[in-house]
């Protein structure tokens, strides 16, 4: 699988290809075809990487520390 950068890359290449008007319907089903492929596995990239980062996020900084659990403390809410 190619790296993410890579990608993100040639999704941008191929929608600013799709908007020219000088290709072929054919073609230009192709490359969107190509580009809902790589869309979606750019989305479960970022899905994966947003689930590390709330773990990361949670984590205790010291050993007798419960992780947060909820989207807002109960002092956020008062």
């Amino acid at each position: 699988m190619k790296k993410f950068e890579e990608r993100l890359s040639r999704l941008e290449e191929l929608s600013n290809s799709i908007r020219n008007t000088d290709i072929p319907l054919e073609d230009a089903l192709t490359m969107f075809e190509e580009g809902i492929k790589l869309a979606k596995s750019l989305e479960k990239d970022i899905d994966k990487i947003e689930g590390k980062i709330q773990i990361l996020m949670n984590q205790p900084t010291e050993e007798n520390e419960k992780p947060e659990l909820e989207l807002f403390s109960q002092e956020d809410l008062k």
